[in-house]
């Protein structure tokens, strides 16, 4: 099975193996989220997690930016640049199948490879990603308190959990915009890499990913989304409930084979 095209030329679709890249593709508005981009972005989240050739997700910007926000302009009544394709706010702000929503909920790895300014909802699709690599050019702004709006698609939940309460309010009362250095500093980013070397970074970390069995992966991305509601003890329950199928696999059998072996292991999701 192999991702469909995108149907809007404002994010594009490519599989490079068992990586699937997403890039928001509006580089003259900074990559702000439309509607279209929305729907489509959702969409092919659920097609990557459902497929067995799709084993981690990296997602982009074009341009200078990885994506302004929102976008402010068209969902403005009567604004300058109004699309009568583009929902109003409040259908905008609808979590329910938003990507934000569907990222979380996905097991398929997500990689955010932050080529520049990730502002307002770009901030928080960066966040829900499970790993951020930063160009040196990128910022994390938290602006939303001087536009009168707060971080609404999770970010107030995700923030202080890797960064902790007190980093968190100070991001976040003080509207900050953050270095990719200074979001290295505080365990917001994972990496920060030359902006040229971006992409081939991304895509080498999704490439390891992918080359490792895609059950395990899979799994202990959802156990760890899990255990952060759950206590220690229902936790080592529900991993050796997953444990007991995996070693029935034909992957833990191919795991084995090849330490014994000394090679590379080629796993086949079975």
């Amino acid at each position: 099975m192999t991702i469909s095209n995108s149907n809007t030329d404002e994010l594009l679709v490519e599989q490079e193996g068992n990586v699937l890249v997403l890039t928001l593709n509006r580089p003259e508005r900074l990559n702000a989220i439309s509607g279209p981009m929305l729907k489509e972005m959702s969409e092919k989240l659920v097609e990557a997690n459902q497929d067995p050739d799709v084993r981690a997700i990296v997602l982009t910007g074009t341009g200078r930016g990885f994506c302004s926000g929102l976008d402010l302009v068209d969902v403005n009544a009567g604004g300058i640049g109004s699309r009568s394709d583009t929902p109003r706010p409040r259908q905008m702000f609808n979590l329910r199948d938003a990507p934000i929503t569907v990222m979380w909920g996905i097991d398929k790895p997500v990689i955010a490879a932050i080529n520049g300014a990730a502002a307002g909802y770009g901030m928080d699709l960066t966040l829900i990603a499970d790993i951020r690599i930063a160009a040196e050019s990128a910022k994390m702004a938290a602006v939303m308190v001087k536009r009168n709006i707060v971080p609404e698609s999770g970010g107030t939940w995700l923030l202080p959990r890797l960064v902790g309460w007190g980093k968190a309010a100070e991001i976040y009362y003080r509207g900050r915009t953050l270095s990719a250095e200074e979001s290295l500093e505080m365990g917001l980013v994972n990496a920060v890499v030359a902006d040229d070397q971006l992409m081939s970074t991304a895509m080498q970390w999704a490439q390891e990913i992918a080359a490792n069995a895609p059950v395990a992966v899979q799994t202990t991305k959802r156990m760890m989304r899990m255990g952060l509601e759950e206590s220690f003890d229902t936790a080592v329950d529900h991993l050796m409930v997953h444990l007991a199928g995996m070693f029935n696999s034909e992957d833990f059998r191919e795991g084995v084979k090849a330490f014994i072996e000394k090679r590379a292991p080629e796993f086949t999701g079975r």
